[in-house]
């Protein structure tokens, strides 16, 4: 399902499970114990080349140790060359091992040590091993899309496992050192730092900084030195980056835009010669960064095309080389430019706008780089004396791994910040300087935490904590008491967790108006051709190759280890299609009645209802499966799942971790799609006064945007999958601002989705993402019919012969149960929130005689007989749990779904309410 199960894929391992932890590991408010997978013997690393064998690396910095490496010349998967190569891990209770936790060399200790985390759940994105590939030849890391156990090696790959943080992509975090010093074509630098100076956490508040900032603008609109009656627009363009890094729909950042896009300001700033003179390109650079960030239009601002300005005015030769050419010095320059600042910006602009940056404009930055990897902040030519600065060496580093191209000179400059980090966790302005300066510290936690270094930035943000002024702000140096604007500005970019890139991102606004000619009804059956064949990927998701006895998907082949979560997600798709009513009931039984996997884990040892750490996400994610198809959620697998529910509530913010992110959170429901899954099964069971607070919360993780985040309680960005499922129930709300709220949420999904008609997801252009967009659109398909149709026509073309589905468009060949089993039910349109399907006339089948792991149980749920797989029985049957069907299946009586037909909720009322038609 979505973004969460995606974020689980990349995640390392937990796909994919070997688990030694059974359910007798876990009891009611105990500790848990763990089974570690013994190392192999690893294979002499000179025995694996570019062309035999496979390398892993493992970075045990944090942990004050160094890159341990490993080697295995007959490679199977990512997650068997780790063993094979020395290395131990330990798993999740929840998860299995499949989720790997911790991981040790050899004897030695494994990490995180216990009392830094316990390994019951899943970590948070913050604090766990993630999982980065690099295939033959390639010299820069790719986040895994799958699990270590699902990617299957080749001879010259190289893996390696990093601890700290990454975002649900992978675009942060990445590991300090290159694939070829993995491969042990280059040597690690000794003297770069493998981890952050120690100092206190801290934070920036940046929402003081931003209250300053915003105060100092004259008429909210611009700034004006002291004794000065004209603006200072550079000072201006500073106050817009910061007010847009912290809120992209900042209304004084669009103001002080406007009155910078005035032609007189424009001009006076950026084009002092006149009309026909060249224009100031670090002027003109700025405005156009500011256009971007605020959702102007860089090539009409102040009556100036910024960016053709910008890409016209480059030095075609150096200085001396021929006729002078005015304002040039080297070839490259954009004219006029002088430093490296406006260079930076100027590539950064056209890069985020859509334009190529000619070439040499591009490799003129790295002329500028010094001997220590760092960068001058002056134009120089190559050659030339070169003292290294460290607002100069973020910011250009920035462009360049924004241009791409020249991975070399980003991680000698990588290099360069970790090295030259004061044990303060503060960045002296230049190198030999001792002091920390604030501006240079925030500029260099902004290029670090852009690429993935996110302690050492961390370092930074807490030294900036320390030197913030009681007025919000922060002065030019670390003793300076009086607030200034540009490194407060500056501080409050690198405190919100941005960068100068990233504000200036541009982004596709949502529609504003409908479109002109919207269907007035959604089909009620799919035009041929129009989506992926459902029957196919139904047959796909019941092969009794992938779904074990016809009960629960294995997370491993052949390990008897059940992913409940997916097996859920299954079960999903089964009713939303109708296509194989008894397959369905076959997995419902099992989860309901007792059911054993082949290592004697049922439901609730992946619940955890009951214990200290009962997850409300998959707490009510079964409750929601128990309503779909008319099973009592206060009687499942012997849980009452609502009970459980309102009682994973929480009341406040708790300092355990992940526990409770505040009040109306659901206990270690740590994502969105976690907290809807709880909101949608309380609603749907009629506690609708105990789901206020849950709702509450819910909708409070709504961006202005209209989006909604990934995760709770620590960072994360707006995405398309966490969106549609809190829009899925929150349209369960029949009151105004929640209809409002959900029309806002769609607006945005609409405008993220793909040319192709994909929609972005945390593997690239997604199939889950696209299934989960389809969904919400969906709760308003007159208005969203022709962004669905080309949606559904994007899932047909990542079906697969086998009727499954891929992962993302252009990502590893082949079919993938969780992707498929999200596009199959995706594909018809049905919200969570109206799910349903009776298995009135269905009757359990006889157990199928195909693969039981030969050290597993024979799974048996009562009422029907031990089959013969595995040459024996189990012993006799389980206990009853007493089901009770009530009222719900008379509910799901109610929608018999044909294909795309979507019975809407009563309470839904569009085109009723003043609303959309």
């Amino acid at each position: 399902m979505g973004t969460e199960q995606q974020a689980n894929r990349t995640s390392g391992t937990r796909r994919r499970f070997l688990s030694f932890v059974t359910a007798s590991l876990l009891t009611l408010g105990a500790g848990a114990a763990f089974l570690t997978v013994p190392s192999a013997s690893a294979d002499p690393i000179g025995q694996c080349t570019a062309t035999n064998g496979a390398v892993v690396a493992v970075d045990f910095g944090p942990f004050g140790g160094a890159v341990e490496r490993g080697c295995d010349t007959t490679p199977t998967t990512g997650y068997e060359l780790l063993h094979a190569a020395g290395f131990t891990t330990e798993g999740t209770v929840h998860d299995g091992d499949a989720f790997v936790c911790r991981i040790g060399k050899g004897s030695g200790a494994r990490h995180p040590a216990p009392d830094e985390e316990d390994c019951v759940l899943t970590p948070q994105a913050t604090a766990y091993w993630s999982y980065w590939i690099a295939s033959p030849g390639q010299r820069k890391w790719t986040y895994s899309p799958l699990g270590a156990m699902e990617r299957t090696l080749k001879p010259g790959d190289v893996d390696a496992w990093v601890f700290g943080g990454t975002d649900i992509g992978g675009t942060k975090g990445r590991p300090g050192f290159t694939p070829d010093d993995v491969r042990g074509l280059s040597t690690p630098d000794p003297t770069v730092p493998t981890a952050p100076p120690g100092v206190p956490a801290g934070s920036v508040d940046v929402p003081a900084a931003t209250r300053w900032i915003a105060g100092s603008l004259t008429d909210g609109e611009r700034v004006v030195d002291e004794g000065a009656t004209t603006a200072n627009h550079f000072l201006t363009t500073e106050a817009v980056f910061a007010l847009a890094a912290t809120d992209r729909t900042s209304p004084v950042a669009r103001k002080a835009a406007e009155f910078l896009a005035a032609p007189a300001q424009t001009d006076a700033y950026a084009y002092p010669s006149g009309k026909g003179g060249i224009p100031d390109a670090t002027a003109a650079a700025r405005l156009a960064l500011v256009a971007e960030a605020t959702g102007l239009d860089p090539r009409a601002f102040g009556g100036h095309d910024l960016l053709g300005d910008l890409a016209t005015y480059v030095c075609p030769r150096d200085i001396g080389d021929g006729e002078t050419v005015d304002g040039c010095y080297t070839k490259g320059d954009f004219r006029t430019a002088g430093y490296a600042d406006g260079q930076a910006m100027a590539v950064i602009a056209l890069v985020n706008a859509g334009v190529a940056p000619p070439a040499h404009a591009v490799s003129r930055l790295t002329a500028l780089q010094c001997e220590d990897g760092g960068f001058t902040s002056i134009l120089i030519r190559s050659g030339g004396a070169c003292q290294s600065e460290a607002s100069a060496t973020a910011l250009t580093t920035l462009a360049l791994a924004r241009a791409g191209g020249h991975e070399d000179a980003v991680q000698r400059a990588r290099a360069h910040l970790k090295r030259s980090q004061l044990p303060t966790g503060a960045w002296p302005a230049a190198a030999y300087e001792t002091t920390g300066n604030p501006a240079a510290t925030a500029w260099a936690a902004q290029a670090l935490r852009a690429l993935g270094d996110e302690a050492f930035a961390d370092a930074g943000a807490s030294w900036l904590s320390g030197h913030q002024l009681p007025a919000g702000g922060f002065g030019f140096a670390e003793d300076d008491t009086d607030t200034r604007l540009f490194p407060t500005a500056t501080a409050a970019i690198a405190g919100a967790g941005s960068d100068l890139v990233a504000l200036a991102t541009k982004r596709t606004d949502p529609p504003t108006t409908p479109p002109t000619t919207p269907p007035a009804t959604p089909p009620a059956t799919p035009p041929a051709g129009d989506g992926p064949d459902l029957k196919k990927g139904v047959a796909y998701l019941t092969h009794p190759g992938r779904l074990v006895q016809g009960r629960y998907y294995e997370a491993g082949a052949g390990t008897g280890h059940a992913d409940y979560g997916m097996t859920i997600d299954g079960a999903y798709s089964l009713a939303a299609t109708g296509m194989d009513n008894a397959a369905l009931r076959n997995i419902v039984d099992f989860l309901d009645k007792g059911g054993k996997d082949g290592k004697g884990r049922g439901i609730h040892d992946w619940t955890l209802v009951g214990t200290a750490y009962a997850g409300g996400g998959s707490i009510g994610k079964a409750a929601l499966l128990a309503e779909a198809v008319g099973r009592d959620p206060r009687d499942f697998g012997g849980r009452d799942l609502i009970a459980a529910l309102a009682k994973s509530t929480c009341a406040a913010r708790t300092s355990t971790r992940q526990e409770c992110a505040g009040k109306g959170n659901y206990t270690y429901a740590t994502s969105v799609f976690s907290q809807s899954l709880g909101v949608i099964a309380q609603i749907r069971a009629g506690e609708t006064a105990a789901a206020a607070e849950p709702v509450g919360y819910l909708k409070s993780l709504q961006t202005p945007s209209g989006a909604w985040v990934s995760l709770i309680g620590e960072p994360s960005a707006a995405e398309v999958d966490s969106t549609a499922m809190a829009a899925m129930a929150v349209d369960l709300l029949p009151d105004a601002a929640s209809q409002a709220a959900v029309d806002k949420a769609l607006a945005w999904l609409a405008a993220q989705q793909e040319e192709d008609g994909g929609f972005p997801g945390a593997s690239g252009n997604s199939v889950n993402s696209a299934a989960l967009a389809i969904q919400g659109l969906s709760l308003d398909a007159p208005r969203y019919g022709a962004r669905i149709a080309r949606a559904r026509a994007f899932l047909a073309s990542q079906q697969n012969a086998d009727g499954g589905f891929t992962i993302a468009k252009g990502g590893q060949p082949g079919s993938d149960v969780r992707a498929s089993a999200q596009a199959v039910g995706g594909a018809t349109g049905v919200s969570f929130g109206t799910l349903a399907r009776s298995l009135d006339g269905t009757t359990p089948q006889p157990l199928p005689g195909s693969r039981v792991t030969p050290s597993a149980p024979v799974i048996v749920t009562p009422g029907e007989a031990a089959g013969s797989a595995g040459g024996g029985t189990a012993g006799g049957d389980l206990a009853s749990t007493g089901v009770q069907v009530t009222g719900l299946a008379a509910m799901a009586a109610a929608l018999v779904l044909t294909g795309w037909a979507v019975t809407r909720a009563a309470r839904r009322r569009r085109g009723t309410t003043g609303g959309r038609a």
